[in-house]
């Protein structure tokens, strides 16, 4: 059985640097896909594609996810790291206060999850760019609707402490189960 792997957390916390760590050791991850689905909608005319339509983005997003998590079942090694999971859809349309009827409980049923790493608010290197938007208080909000989302979905989740990307990733490595 894969040993399916969550890094996640608001915008701006670190998460995808430590996958680009964990990359660099040889582990086997899955990158945020958001990005793309952003760059994407720029390249048709929709500058912040969240934002003009979070239902459509959503699915897009979650098309493209439960395709990653689909394509980490023929993978090679045994623990596979994701850079945000399926839940991480519900707890943006939460939010953004979005009305849907995406059946999310049944969706995370069939594609679980073995450990969820969540990485904290940190002002500190908190920065905005052409994909993140939001302010630093939005995303301490995000950051607890991801953190309810997966604790309402049954996960334990480990916090990954503040510290350089090394020991962040060490942290990650000392807690996985195999």
């Amino acid at each position: 059985m894969r040993n399916k792997v969550i890094i996640t957390g608001g915008p701006g916390t670190g998460k995808s640097t430590i996958i680009k760590e964990l990359s660099s050791l040889n582990y086997t991850c899955m990158t945020e896909i958001s990005r793309e689905v952003t760059l994407e909608a720029r390249e048709n005319g929709i500058e912040q594609f969240f934002l003009t339509d979070p239902l459509l983005f959503s699915n897009l997003l979650l098309e493209k996810r439960i395709s990653q998590y689909s394509e980490s079942k023929g993978l090679p090694k045994a623990t596979i790291f994701f850079d945000r999971g399926i839940p991480d859809i519900q707890a943006y349309l939460n939010f953004s206060k979005t009305p849907h009827t995406i059946d999310f409980n049944r969706i995370n049923k069939v594609h679980p999850y073995q450990q969820i790493f969540i990485t904290p608010p940190w002002k500190e290197i908190y920065k905005t760019d052409n994909e993140r938007y939001e302010s630093f208080e939005e995303a301490v909000e995000i950051h607890k609707q991801i953190s309810d989302t997966y604790h309402d979905l049954g996960y334990h989740i480990a916090e990954i402490p503040f510290g350089t990307p090394t020991q962040r990733v060490n942290f990650i490595l000392q807690n996985i189960r195999n």
